[in-house]
């Protein structure tokens, strides 16, 4: 149980810095078509974090 919550934790601490990390890249490029990826990423990434936080997925990395 304490290893699911961590594996939690780590992946949302993951997703929080990437998103950040892009985000900052659009504030100092700011082109729609750069957005528009960084968006697709940061929703694709959202996505299978989701699915690995909540069981859906088991990784096996």
């Amino acid at each position: 149980m304490e290893n699911v919550l961590l594996n939690r934790a780590m992946a949302l601490l993951a997703f929080i810095v990437l998103a950040a990390s892009v985000v900052t890249l659009v504030v100092y490029v700011p082109r729609w078509d750069l957005a528009i990826m960084v968006g697709f990423t940061l929703l694709l990434a959202g996505w299978d974090m989701w699915h690995v936080a909540m069981g859906h997925k088991e990784d096996t990395h």
